[in-house]
C-alpha cells in the first residue's frame, strides 16, 4: 500500500494529479452502474408500452440485482489472483454488450436476459472501483478520493432520472441502454493509464465447487426472496424447493471452503475484527434502503397525491444524502475514529427512520423528503468508512475479497429488504380485504394503502436499530 507523510490535498489527490487518469477512469467505469441505477426506473412504462408483459417488468429490476450479487465474490477472488485491471475491462466488456442487446430488445423476456448479461458486468464494475482506490491511495488519502467516487453517485441521482424521462419521452427509452456505449468506450480508454504494480502468480486451482455450489445456492436464495410472495405464494412447494436448493447449496459450499487450498470466499472473512462489522453495516443497510426505495414514492403518490416526478423528487434526497456522507466521512475518521463515523450514520438513520414514521396522510412533501435525506446521509456515514476501512486492514493479496464480500453482503441485504417489505406491506393490504380480490398496491386507496406502509417504514427503523451494535463493534483505528 502506498505511504503518506503530508496531509493530502485535492491538487495532490484530485484528478489534475499524477494519479489523476486512474481516478477519472474508476469514475468513468463506476458511472455506468451509477447511473443503470436510476435510469430505467422512469422509462418503465414506455418500455411495456412497446414490448408487452407488464407482469414480468420487475424481473428488469430482480435479475440485475441477482447476476450482480453472485458475480461479485467470483470476481474479487479472481482479482486477488490476476490482477484489478483485467477483472474491471471484463466486467466493462460485459456490460456493454449487454447494454447493446438490451437497446436491441424485440421482447421483454429478451430485455430481460440482457438485462442479466449487465448485472454480470456491474459485478465486476463495483467492487474493482472501490479496490482500485484502496490499491493506489493511502488511509489518508483516500478521504478526499472517496468525495470524487461519492460525486459520481450524487451527479447519477440527478442526471439519471432526468435522462430516463427525456429518452422515454421525447426520443427512444432504447438510449438508455445505448448511451453506455460511448460511456464505457471513453471508461476502456482512460483505463491504459493504469499499470498495476503487483500481481500474484496464480499457483493454485481455481476454487470451481466452491464458486459453482455459492453460484447455484446464491441464485437460489435470492431468487426466491425476490420472487416469494409474488411469482409464486411462500407456502407453496416451488418456494419449499427453491430455499431447500439455496441452503443445500450453501451448506455444501461452507464444507468445501474449508478444505479448498484458495477458496472463493475464505471463513476467514466472517469473523475478521474489521470486516464483519463493515459487512453487516452493508447487509442491514441493503435491507433498509430498498425497502424505503421501493415504497417512499409508492406513499408520495398514491397516499400524498403527488406525481411520479415529484414522487421520484422525494426520494432522490437518500440519493444525495448518501454521497454528501461520503465524502464528508473522511473527516470523521481521521480525527475522531472509525468507530465515531459508523456512530453517527446509525444514529442518523434512527433519527431519519423516526421521523418517517410520523409521516401521515396529511403530511406535506418535505415531512416525507427530510428524513429521506437523513437516512441517506446516515447510510452513507455507515458503509463508506466500513468500505475504507475494509480496503486498509487486509494485503493487497485480499484486498479484492475484502471488498468484493461488502459489495456482495449489500447486494444480498436488497434481496432481504425487497421480500421483507413486500410481506409485511402484502399482508397488512390482504388483512384489509379479509380473502377478496386485492387490488395492485398502487390501486389501492389511501385509507388502505397508507398505515401498511405506515407499517413499512416502522419495520425499517426496526431494522436499522442493530446498526448501533455495528458501530460499537468498529474498530477505532485500523492499521493499515
Amino acid at each position: 500500500m502506498p505511504t503518506s507523510t503530508t496531509r493530502p490535498t485535492r491538487s495532490s489527490v484530485g484528478l489534475r494529479s499524477e494519479r489523476g487518469p486512474i481516478l477519472l477512469a474508476v469514475m468513468v467505469s463506476l458511472s455506468l452502474v451509477a447511473i443503470d441505477m436510476t435510469i430505467l426506473a422512469t422509462a418503465v412504462p414506455s418500455v411495456v408500452k412497446d414490448l408487452g408483459g407488464f407482469e414480468q417488468f420487475p424481473w428488469l429490476f430482480s435479475i440485475y440485482v441477482l447476476a450482480t450479487a453472485v458475480t461479485t465474490p467470483l470476481y474479487a477472488k479472481v482479482a486477488d489472483r490476476l490482477g484489478r485491471k483485467p477483472v474491471m475491462i471484463a466486467g466493462i466488456v460485459a456490460f456493454l454488450v449487454g447494454s447493446l442487446l438490451c437497446g436491441l430488445a424485440w421482447s421483454l423476456p429478451a430485455l430481460i436476459v440482457f438485462r442479466a448479461i449487465q448485472g454480470i458486468g456491474a459485478g465486476a464494475i463495483q467492487p474493482m472501483a472501490m479496490t482500485i482506490v484502496s490499491d493506489i491511495y493511502t488511509l489518508e488519502e483516500r478521504a478526499v478520493a472517496t468525495s470524487y467516487v461519492a460525486s459520481v453517485w450524487a451527479t447519477a441521482a440527478i442526471v439519471g432520472p432526468t435522462l430516463g424521462g427525456v429518452f422515454a419521452d421525447y426520443l427512444d427509452w432504447r438510449l438508455i441502454f445505448l448511451i453506455n456505449l460511448p460511456i464505457g468506450a471513453v471508461a476502456l480508454w482512460l483505463l491504459r493509464h493504469f499499470r498495476e504494480d503487483r500481481r500474484p502468480a496464480a499457483t493454485t486451482a481455481i476454487d470451481w465447487a466452491g464458486a459453482g455450489l455459492l453460484t447455484v445456492g446464491g441464485i437460489a436464495l435470492l431468487l426466491g426472496l425476490l420472487e416469494g410472495g409474488h411469482a409464486w405464494a411462500w407456502a407453496s412447494w416451488p418456494s419449499y424447493l427453491i430455499f431447500a436448493v439455496g441452503i443445500v447449496a450453501l451448506v455444501a459450499f461452507g464444507f468445501v471452503e474449508r478444505r479448498a487450498v484458495d477458496p472463493v470466499l475464505p471463513p476467514w472473512v466472517l469473523g475478521h475484527r474489521v470486516l464483519a462489522p463493515a459487512n453487516a453495516a452493508s447487509l442491514i443497510v441493503g435491507v433498509v434502503m430498498l425497502g424505503l426505495t421501493t415504497y417512499v414514492p409508492l406513499y408520495a403518490q398514491s397516499v400524498l397525491g403527488h406525481s411520479a416526478v415529484v414522487a421520484g423528487f422525494a426520494l432522490a434526497g437518500m440519493s444525495i444524502g448518501w454521497p454528501i456522507a461520503a465524502a464528508t466521512a473522511g473527516r470523521i475518521y481521521l480525527s475522531k475514529g472509525f468507530r465515531a463515523a459508523v456512530a453517527l450514520g446509525a444514529l442518523l438513520v434512527i433519527v431519519g427512520g423516526l421521523v418517517l414514521a410520523t409521516v401521515g396522510e396529511s403530511s406535506s412533501f418535505w415531512h416525507l423528503a427530510i428524513p429521506c435525506f437523513v437516512l441517506g446521509l446516515g447510510f452513507g456515514w455507515s458503509v463508506n468508512p466500513g468500505v475504507v476501512a475494509a480496503g486498509s486492514a487486509v494485503d493487497w493479496e485480499v484486498r479484492g475479497v475484502a471488498t468484493g464480500s461488502n459489495m456482495f453482503a449489500r447486494s444480498v441485504g436488497s434481496a432481504l429488504g425487497v421480500a421483507l417489505f413486500g410481506a409485511v406491506a402484502n399482508g397488512l393490504v390482504r388483512s384489509e380485504y379479509a380473502g377478496g380480490e386485492v387490488p395492485a398496491l398502487e390501486a389501492l386507496p389511501p385509507d388502505v394503502l397508507a398505515p401498511a406502509l405506515h407499517v413499512v417504514f416502522l419495520v425499517g427503523l426496526v431494522v436499522s436499530l442493530p446498526l448501533l451494535i455495528v458501530a460499537w463493534r468498529t474498530p477505532v483505528r485500523i492499521n493499515p
